[in-house]
């Protein structure tokens, strides 16, 4: 019920459509969503995965978890991350890929909903140390689309690789336009 709730409230009340899927073979993985511009992004997220129907996690900073705003980000997947605590964060997020049948982890490559001319890479090393496909996922608001593509698997030039995963996003709009992502 609650699937057809939310489908019809992005479809039909917002006017969003998903295009695209997670192959079901694909139990883990890392899903970058791009652009990252608006708090309205998470919202797109899990609106997403709800129709889908697919476990997407996400990591956030701990500051977010705190009373009473935390149990609604655990709720919704969410997994507290200490950005001050000196600890390889590659590490720890790989990790968690070990312990988990199922785990799709949505990050943000931008880091920030400011304008950035360029990626940050953790998310690259997370999936090459976890040996898991990175699954580009475009916000783009001036088609009202969340686009889902085909899982991409590393080849160990990283940067390469991360030329190639730009291309997904060329010319997707973020909500703040004029902080959408170009390569």
């Amino acid at each position: 019920m609650k699937k057809v709730i939310y489908k019809f409230i992005f479809s039909n009340i917002f006017g969003w459509k998903i295009v695209g899927d997670i192959d079901e073979s694909v139990k883990k993985c890392i899903v970058i969503a791009v652009p990252h511009t608006s708090w309205w992004d998470f919202f797109l997220g899990i609106f997403s995965r709800t129709i889908l129907n697919k476990e997407i996690n996400y990591v956030a900073k701990k500051e977010l978890f705190t009373f009473p705003f935390g149990y609604f980000f655990r709720w919704t997947g969410g997994t507290p991350l200490n950005r001050y605590q000196k600890e390889n964060k590659v590490d720890a997020i790989a990790s968690i890929f070990e312990n988990k049948e199922i785990f799709r982890l949505a990050i943000a490559p931008e880091g920030t909903r400011k304008k950035v001319s360029k990626w940050k890479t953790g998310f690259y090393y997370i999936a090459q140390k976890a040996n898991i496909p990175i699954i580009p996922v475009a916000f783009d608001y001036e088609k009202k689309e969340v686009v889902f593509n085909k899982a991409f698997y590393l080849t160990g030039d990283s940067e390469a690789d991360i030329k190639i995963l730009q291309t997904y996003f060329t010319g997707v709009k973020g909500k703040v336009a004029e902080n959408s992502f170009t390569n």
